[in-house]
């Protein structure tokens, strides 16, 4: 009887398949696997690669796009308040006392005059740090002058004005180890002499020129307001005011299709081949200003030269600003 029931068991167990032989892969079938993975994978890394560098680029687009049109706004704000810009001759050539026709102001401002961030002492020469855009402004001063007695504040003040020179630099970093704060890339800087309020009952704080201030050149000797304003010199010493960045990124390269230059000299101040220059008309108090960027250089730390298949990340932009003010010579 138990023979039997034996017998039964190990027939329906064979039957229902319970002893069956497990096997696993070979070592084939997993360098097969492997294979094709990689054959897979890999493109699709690669096209998520070439999307998220694609996207950076264009972050980096954007934002240079967007600082370009930041810093036109806060120079156009500057130049809005403007009495006399300085063209080419006046950028460029030196104090001459003997010819006024061929004076101009470029060894009274920054860099041949020395000024924190931009003097020939630390290497630094109209070459690195050259000026584009120099101009005198007639400046308001909110709150600076009392109106009873000598008080300042609240309904007692009243406003005040000054004149201030400005200068605006574009500034090239040839050098990057030894200043790694700035990119390869050129910035644009910018460097301001402020005089006095000139009033009775004046804030202290507004009561005395920058150091090396000098007031304007109108009485002296000159057929026009340019002989004139080209005879200005500074005052002895040394600047204390620095020439601080208002834009980095900007390119150091010529567009691939470089067009003809928008003006001659001397209205032409600058290079059109940089990213920073600018076309003057000194009698008419009249700027147009050109920056360009270079928003590749926020990526990769090389100076890249704009071609045809990458100029849509070098954005450009312009603006034409007419000076306010006016200055009685007579």
């Amino acid at each position: 009887m138990i023979g039997s029931l034996k017998f039964i068991l190990n027939t329906q167990l064979k039957r229902s398949g319970i002893n069956k032989t497990i096997s696993g892969f070979t070592l084939i079938d997993l360098l097969v696997a492997m294979v094709m993975a990689v054959l897979i994978i890999t493109p699709l890394m690669a096209f998520m690669i070439n999307i998220l560098e694609g996207d950076r680029k264009e972050q980096a687009k954007a934002t240079s796009e967007q600082e370009i049109q930041a810093a036109l706004d806060y120079i156009a704000r500057d130049l809005q308040q403007a009495v006399y810009i300085y063209d080419a001759d006046g950028t460029t050539r030196n104090t001459n006392t003997t010819t006024i026709t061929s004076s101009g102001i470029a060894n009274q401002i920054p860099p041949l005059k020395s000024a924190p961030n931009c003097n020939p002492t630390t290497g630094s020469s109209p070459s690195v740090c050259t000026p584009i855009l120099v101009f005198w402004k007639r400046e308001l001063i909110a709150d600076s002058v009392g109106i009873s007695g000598t008080s300042q504040t609240g309904t007692n003040a009243d406003d005040g004005f000054a004149y201030s020179l400005v200068a605006y630099y574009l500034i090239t970093n040839p050098n990057q180890t030894t200043n790694s704060t700035w990119s390869k890339e050129a910035r644009i800087g910018r460097f301001q002499l402020r005089g006095a309020v000139n009033a009775a009952n004046v804030n202290t704080t507004v009561s005395t020129d920058d150091s090396g201030f000098s007031t304007l050149p109108l009485n002296k000797t000159g057929a026009s307001l340019k002989e004139k304003m080209n005879q200005w010199q500074a005052a002895s010493g040394t600047y204390a005011q620095r020439v601080e960045t208002l834009i980095d990124y900007v390119s150091t390269t010529a567009p691939p299709s470089a067009s003809a230059a928008p003006c001659s000299s001397p209205k032409l101040v600058g290079s059109q081949t940089s990213g920073f220059f600018a076309c003057v008309d000194a009698t008419e108090v009249l700027a147009q200003v050109y920056i360009r960027g270079n928003a590749l250089a926020r990526l990769q730390n090389n100076n890249l030269a704009s071609t045809d298949n990458l100029k849509s990340y070098f954005p450009s932009s312009s603006i034409r600003v007419q000076g306010r003010g006016f200055l009685f010579t007579k």
